[in-house]
This record gives structure tokens, C-alpha cells and sequence, in this order.
């Protein structure tokens, strides 16, 4: 288990600034095919489909629900940027993201519903199993990344206006030009 900003054990491993988070589940017999339609809503959900990036938590690098054993059993695995309390903090108020996950959980052994978040944390936690190994190909939380992108796009209308050229020869711009050719 991680340390938590405040020296409590908090499930989950971190790199930089990034945790891991893993729960596994037994899928209630005969809600097989309402699981995999909960997941396909969700799926189809503004801020969660491929290609959008505006999730209710921001936190958020990547997600992902699997079905595995015949159906029998379902993974929740993410990863996010900060200590698991404040990620926990933010699904427990993310209001749309918690009634997704709701309709979802409902399909779940163990699952008792909301309102009750002391017996969904207990169910979280209950579920949730730490990373053997935990790595990451970049740095960078998802704040940085996002600016980082909004830079390049910049850069590249830059790039793009034929006023620039005169600007872009100066020494001082040559460490963006080192970048941008690859």
C-alpha cells in the first residue's frame, strides 16, 4: 500500500505523481448482459467515449471495465494523478460519474447502493488490490499534459502564419525547432 499525504496506508502504487488503482468483482449470477449494456451506456457517455477527454474527474489518465471468467467477474482499473484519498474524494462527489458507476455496481456482488458512501468506500476498498508492478511511459500529471498539448497546438499555428518566419529564425526560438522536427 501507498502512503497517503497524511501517513495513512492508502490502497494502490504511485510513480510521480500518478497511482494505480485495481478492483475486481464477482458479477451476480444472470447479470451478465445487463453488465455489458451498463458498460456500453457508459461507454457511450459524453466525456467517456474514444476520443472524448472531458471526464468529470480530471484527475483521471485512463479507465477501464473488463468482463473476464465467462462473464463471471469484472475489473475496474485506472490510474489518476494524486494520493488515492483525494481520488476517492473526488468520485464521491462527482455526482454524474458516481450515478454511472452506480448503475454499474448494481450488477456486482457486495454492492449496496448509494446513498451510504461509508458502505461504498467499505465496498471499494473490500474490492480494490494493489498493482504487483505499477509503470508509466511518461511523465507528468494530467494538468501538464493537457497544457502541454494546448503549447504545441499553439506552436503549430505559429508555425503557420507567414508573418512568423522572420521570428522563428532567431537563436532563441532554435530548441522548439530541435523538438518540433521530431
Amino acid at each position: 500500500m501507498a502512503r497517503s499525504d497524511v501517513g495513512e496506508p492508502q490502497p494502490g502504487l504511485r510513480v510521480g505523481p500518478t497511482s494505480e488503482f485495481s478492483l475486481f468483482f464477482r458479477v451476480k449470477p444472470g447479470s451478465e448482459q445487463s453488465l455489458r449494456t451498463a458498460l456500453t451506456d457508459l461507454q457511450n457517455t459524453p466525456g467517456y467515449r474514444p476520443g472524448d477527454y472531458g471526464m468529470a474527474i480530471q484527475t483521471i489518465h485512463e479507465a477501464r471495465f473488463v468482463m473476464f471468467d465467462d462473464d463471471t467477474r469484472l475489473a475496474f482499473v485506472t490510474s489518476f494523478d494524486g494520493p488515492w484519498d483525494a481520488y476517492m474524494e473526488d468520485f464521491f462527489t462527482s455526482g454524474p460519474t458516481l450515478a454511472l458507476f452506480d448503475v454499474i455496481f448494481r450488477h456486482v456482488e457486495g454492492y449496496g447502493g448509494l446513498p451510504d458512501l461509508s458502505a461504498l468506500r467499505a465496498f471499494v476498498l473490500d474490492a480494490e488490490h494493489v498493482a504487483a508492478a505499477y509503470a508509466r511511459n511518461y511523465p507528468g500529471t494530467v494538468k501538464e499534459i493537457r497544457k502541454a498539448l494546448r503549447v504545441s497546438r499553439a506552436f503549430q499555428e505559429v508555425l503557420d502564419h507567414p508573418q512568423a518566419a522572420e521570428l522563428l529564425q532567431h537563436p532563441a526560438m532554435r530548441p522548439l525547432w530541435d523538438e518540433a522536427g521530431d
